[in-house]
């Protein structure tokens, strides 16, 4: 692809998954250095990309992230330019920063969007309707409507649209979904994932003011549920629980609506046989133990007719013990930043770096004419269009804890709708 034209990208976002910097400083959690900033400076080195940008809402963060950015990844790696333009300019506070931003690209360009989940929607319409290819984190939108939205935009404007959805691309998970494909009708799923309490301190802008543990944390193994179960079995119904105290108490005081841990229940019913029903529990929580050894607990378990998969992502076979932090459980495969033997960045083969590589590789090859951007749908990637059960499934949850309800999902002709 070294023939192709060369793609700007707008980061929206500047936090931890960007640049690894939060509003206290350089980040705890296992990604010091972020993700996506780090992966399209690579990416530029490589010839891939070209202008990058990045835009936020106070402009007075940029001097710390350039710093940060500067000493921890340009004085780390060879041959790594972290230059980016930023918006608003430093001193301006301005929340829709995006809109300028995103007015000084031109159809064809890339907008890669890492902000709290409210604003995904709003700021993903306004790139798509100026014609630009879109890469959204996950959750891709909160209410249903809005995905499906997206999904039309998408289409009329003729440009890519994925969802940030990496745990597709991790080895383990890709190659369960394979197996899974020959163990019959699905039957069960329980998943789990968990962040430290730590993280009510770092997500205290929107914690339950914007959004929830379910959207934020569960979007990830719903989604590999619903990759796994995509033309096999449709979901249903969903009812909702949640445990709360922890986040509205000392020391962390959010606001009194944030629960700490969300357990969504979902029946699934084949679509090849009536008989066959199957039950997924999606439990994710905020208010995990601080030391328990890894940043993201999580796991879950998958049985069939014909067998089961069981799959620890927190527990890889890979512990480092220090004397003054004691064991930590590390996953390379996710994003590897120990340098190479030559001095240069050495993640590419990680499935975050991966994640947002494919969406690169996309939109270029819908610039030069080469692919077409409904031609994804087809190769099981997380486009708009292939993860909107998802999104219905959250949305549901939500509906079901705010309403105390059940709540039905069906299709009625080409469109999902709750009830």
């Amino acid at each position: 692809m070294a023939d192709l034209k060369k793609l700007n990208i707008l980061m929206c976002g500047t936090g931890e998954y960007t640049t690894g910097w939060t509003g206290s400083g350089a980040s705890k959690s296992d990604k010091k250095i972020g993700v996506v900033a780090l992966t399209l400076f690579d990416l530029r080195r490589l010839g891939k990309v070209e202008h990058l940008g990045m835009v936020g809402v106070n402009g007075g963060k940029f001097p710390a992230i350039r710093e940060h950015l500067q000493e921890n990844i340009a004085e780390v790696y060879k041959d790594l330019d972290v230059s980016f333009e930023g918006f608003p300019e430093e001193g301006k506070v301005d929340p829709e920063a995006y809109k300028a931003a995103i007015d000084k690209l031109s159809p064809g360009d890339a907008v890669i969007i890492f902000t709290p989940d409210s604003t995904h929607y709003p700021i993903a319409k306004y790139a798509i309707e100026h014609k630009l290819h879109v890469l959204v984190t996950k959750p891709a939108t909160q209410l249903l409507s809005h995905h499906t939205e997206l999904i039309a935009l998408a289409k009329k404007h003729d440009v890519v649209c994925f969802v940030e959805h990496h745990k597709r691309y991790d080895p383990v998970y890709s190659d369960a979904k394979a197996r899974a494909a020959t163990l019959g009708e699905f039957n069960f799923f329980n998943a789990w994932m968990s962040q430290p309490k730590s993280q009510l301190e770092t997500f205290r802008a929107w914690a339950g003011k914007d959004s929830d543990i379910s959207y934020y944390l569960s979007s990830h193994h719903i989604d590999i549920c619903a990759w796994i179960l995509q033309d096999k079995a449709v979901p249903t119904r969903v009812v909702a629980s949640a445990a709360t105290g922890i986040a509205t108490s000392e020391p962390y005081n959010c606001v009194p609506e944030t629960e700490d841990t969300i357990t969504l229940l979902v029946d699934w019913q084949s679509i090849k046989s009536p008989k066959h029903k199957g039950t997924a529990v999606y439990t994710a929580s905020w208010t995990a133990p601080l030391k328990a050894g890894v940043h993201s607990l999580q796991h879950w378990y998958y049985m069939a007719e014909k067998g089961d998969i069981n799959v620890d992502q927190a527990h890889r076979g890979y512990d480092v013990t220090v004397d003054d932090t004691g064991k930590a459980w590390y996953n390379p495969f996710y994003m590897k930043y120990s340098p190479s033997e030559s001095g240069h960045f050495d993640g590419q083969r990680g499935y975050g770096y991966i994640s947002i590589e494919k969406f690169v590789d996309a939109s270029r090859s819908v610039n030069a004419g080469q692919a077409q951007p409904g031609d994804f749908d087809a190769h099981g990637l997380p486009t708009i269009a292939n993860t909107v059960v998802t999104t219905a499934i959250l949305n549901a949850g939500r509906i079901s804890l705010d309403e105390r309800r059940p709540v039905t999902i069906k299709k009625e002709g080409d469109q999902w709708v709750l009830e």
